[in-house]
């Protein structure tokens, strides 16, 4: 299969390990941050932290998109479900996360809400269609890739006329997240993560270009690599950040050349500021409020905009006790260090976003390393 077995061969995975571990430094570590969840499940799928030396450490980022919204913007969208004749669409990974009291949407459906799982807006755009007399809200996630195409539903529905669809927009940036990790240790020295460099995001960057990360090595003196998804693009990756720490350089490299520009897609980029524009500040689980770290929809389409179009309670909302995502998604600890993996907190019974989502660290952690995983916990607690 054309660009996917060339990227998991595994004599070429040999070959980058060993190219890996001879010029690793042994005499330093390595701290590189995965900010994509995509990332971190292809290290742990396909074994590649067993393939680098003991010094090249893997920290998590915030990269999963239903792992970073807050349970109060949760907590919204379960209100938008639960509004007389009104149906909710979403994509299936947010429909058992749980919100506050342990309420999802999953739960919010079975006390009677119509909430549907879609594979995408024009899935929305046609629910609404076939429904003209019910109001259909689509709960808009994610990062810059996710965002072009509930850009598209909105024109589309503004093109058609339609006055029964809306977007609940939680649309975040990545660049501003990654930037406030590195600020981290100038707000609160707790929450510092030593970091030499990063995996940039693939499929965000398939839209932005590497162009807007070149701050990191302009301000942070951080090098950045956008890496493909295949296990042999975060090797060969890993082996580019080497050598830039090794030789003392900063830049901004693309390994992911096969589908990544400097300027990303000039007309996905022109579809998205048609329709959107930057919030001033937006709440990202784990991180807390960032300033132009997320999108609203621009009042030209404010129709279109759930929030706007319906009144939405004031809450508190609380994460659940011990649950450790929000340090997790900030890379300051690991699933391992939360007393509730795989004991409380479990895919079948989740506490938090981070065992949910399939682009959760945790989710990683238990399907392929759960028991080496609760063999060092247990290890750790009889110390």
């Amino acid at each position: 299969m054309k660009y996917v077995d060339e990227f998991r061969d595994r004599a070429l995975a040999e070959k980058l390990s060993a190219a890996i571990h001879a010029e690793a430094d042994p005499a330093r570590d390595y701290n590189f941050m995965e900010f994509c969840g995509g990332h971190t499940h292809a290290i742990f799928r396909y074994g590649v932290q067993d393939l680098v030396p003991a010094n090249v450490h893997f920290i998590h980022g915030p990269g999963c998109p239903v792992c970073i919204l807050p349970i109060r913007r949760l907590d919204d969208a379960i209100e938008l479900a639960e509004m007389p004749g009104a149906i909710l669409c979403s994509y299936g990974d947010m429909l058992r996360v749980p919100g506050s009291k342990r309420r999802s949407l999953m739960s919010a459906k079975a006390d009677g809400a119509d909430v549907r799982m879609v594979y995408s807006t024009l899935d929305a755009l046609a629910i609404a269609r076939a429904n003209p007399d019910r109001q259909v809200v689509f709960l808009g996630i994610g990062f810059e890739t996710t965002t072009p195409p509930s850009a598209l539903a909105i024109r589309q529905a503004a093109d058609e006329g339609l006055e029964n669809f809306s977007v609940f927009c939680n649309h975040v940036l990545t660049p501003a997240a990654i930037r406030h990790i590195l600020d981290a240790p100038e707000i609160d020295p707790e929450q510092a993560v030593r970091l030499d460099g990063f995996l940039g995001p693939s499929h965000v960057s398939t839209v932005i270009g590497s162009k807007p990360y070149e701050f990191l090595a302009e301000k942070y003196a951080k090098p950045v690599v956008i890496a493909g998804f295949e296990p042999l693009d975060v090797m060969q990756s890993v082996l580019m950040l080497i050598r830039q720490v090794n030789d003392g350089r900063v830049a901004v490299e693309n390994q992911y050349t096969r589908v990544v520009t400097r300027e990303g897609n000039a007309k996905a980029q022109e579809l998205v500021d048609d329709v959107f524009e930057l919030r001033p500040t937006f709440e990202w689980r784990g991180l807390g409020w960032m300033a132009d770290s997320a999108l609203a929809i621009r009042d030209k389409y404010a129709r279109f905009d759930a929030e706007k179009r319906f009144p939405i309670s004031e809450k508190t909302a609380r994460e659940v006790k011990s649950c450790e995502c929000p340090a997790i998604l900030r890379g300051v600890k690991k699933p391992k260090d939360c007393k509730l993996f795989g004991k409380v907190c479990t895919p079948e019974n989740p506490m938090g976003s981070c065992m949910v989502s399939s682009e959760g660290a945790c989710a990683a952690y238990w399907t392929y390393r759960r028991a080496e995983t609760l063999a060092e916990m247990a290890l750790e607690a009889a110390e």
